[in-house]
């Protein structure tokens, strides 16, 4: 991917299964790089970027032209990073890396269990990690050169993917 050399930082999109440790992680990581952290979530109940609830999963209906639209303006600035559950509907050229973090399967369900998660809407989530549909959904949406993969299973891991990535913001220059 040609980087936008309007920016003159980079953007990055942290995604995987929920509960993965997204937004902490994302949260971590701009406060330590001085990025603006959005969480897609929180931006469609915010602004009601959505197309209603969905009682079987529990969640709403994003609009994903509305979501892309509300953000057009941000990410061609620069200095962004996307906390989101999915991928496959932002512009390729919004990002200059794309993280997926994964989590083993037990410690997965332990966390989706304590956040209330049952139901149709824990199997989907834990099918979804077993079978790693969002590294492919990356893998099919970006170049390979700017996804990779991030185990996040403890709070060791998720520190050291934190650091991993400043140092990946601090490095990181546009091209020409």
């Amino acid at each position: 991917m040609v980087q936008d050399s309007k920016r003159s930082r980079p953007n990055v999109l942290v995604t995987g299964t929920p509960g993965t440790g997204k937004t902490t992680t994302s949260t971590a990581l701009a406060e330590s790089t001085q990025l603006r952290h959005i969480n897609i979530g929180e931006l469609v109940r915010e602004k009601n970027l959505h197309d209603g609830w969905d009682d079987e999963l529990e969640c709403h209906v994003i609009n994903e032209d509305l979501v892309c639209d509300e953000l057009e303006d941000i990410m061609e600035q620069g200095g962004n990073i996307v906390d989101y559950h999915g991928c496959d509907f932002f512009p390729e050229r919004w990002f200059d890396r794309v993280v997926v973090l994964q989590t083993e399967n037990s410690v997965l369900y332990d966390r989706l269990t304590k956040r209330g998660y049952t139901g149709a809407k824990l199997t989907k989530n834990i099918e979804c990690e077993i079978f790693q549909v969002l590294l492919e959904e990356a893998k099919e949406s970006y170049p390979e050169d700017i996804v990779s993969a991030l185990k996040s299973d403890t709070i060791e891991d998720i520190t050291r993917n934190i650091a991993t990535l400043t140092d990946w913001v601090r490095n990181w220059q546009p091209r020409s």
